[in-house]
């Protein structure tokens, strides 16, 4: 595991590593609801690093602090999240139109799709 340190000004030490991340991220499962809606993970000086939108909030921010199941850049960004905020909408396709302007708005530098405003997402919507 990468760990690097660093001295805050504080004076203290500071560990900048996955661990840091996940723990935070570990911390709010409690609070989560299990209902749509979208997340976005903050860094130390409250920038937007990723807005995601989830069918069950709960279930999809857990996948983030299981290391072996995401890629390299996703694990940077945990690394980096020092804040998680949720917003609940009463469904899937709010959320979606919700992640959708959060992501033209703050451009969050882990997002790579949806952030050009000349681009447009196409959903298939059927009946089950």
């Amino acid at each position: 595991m990468d760990t690097k340190s660093s001295i805050g000004s504080d004076g203290k030490v500071q560990k900048t590593n996955i661990q840091t991340g996940r723990d935070l991220i570990k911390s709010q499962i409690p609070l989560l609801p299990q209902k749509p809606g979208v997340y976005r993970m903050l860094d130390e000086g409250g920038n937007v690093l990723y807005v995601g939108k989830a069918v069950n909030l709960k279930k999809r921010v857990v996948s983030y602090t299981k290391p072996e199941r995401i890629s390299q850049r996703i694990l940077r960004m945990v690394s980096e999240t020092r804040k998680l905020e949720i917003i609940t909408t009463h469904t899937e396709v709010e959320a979606l139109l919700l992640e959708s302007n959060l992501i033209k708005q703050f451009k969050p530098r882990f997002n790579v799709l949806l952030r050009d405003d000349k681009s447009f997402a196409q959903y298939i919507f059927t009946r089950r």
